[in-house]
């Protein structure tokens, strides 16, 4: 799994710029989809895919350890929806090295 570090590195590297014009550039996508996200509006990134908010309603619950009925409030859930490139890109076989 990448980290923050590897995402970096890879986004200086394949545009040429420092790493730290990389990671200013990444604060700020992450930055742009956090605001969107926090303002409930829909953010959409061509060719990865789109951000939106959802509700989930107030439930009730069980404690796993003590089996007690529990109370979960109700909440704010972020979803991820992969954009068509993306899972083509995805699901197309790589072929193999000889």
């Amino acid at each position: 799994m990448a980290g923050k570090a590897d995402v970096i590195t890879a986004i200086a590297d394949q545009a040429g710029i420092s790493k730290k014009e990389a990671t200013a550039a990444f604060d700020a996508f992450v930055g742009y989809i956090s605001d969107s996200c926090g303002r409930g509006d829909r953010c959409a990134i061509p060719g990865l895919g789109s951000f939106s908010v959802s509700m989930r309603k107030a439930r009730e619950g069980r404690n796993p350890r003590t089996k007690e009925k529990i109370q979960i409030p109700a909440s704010k859930n972020v979803r991820f929806k992969a954009g068509k490139d993306l899972r083509d890109s995805v699901n197309t076989p790589k072929r193999k090295r000889k």
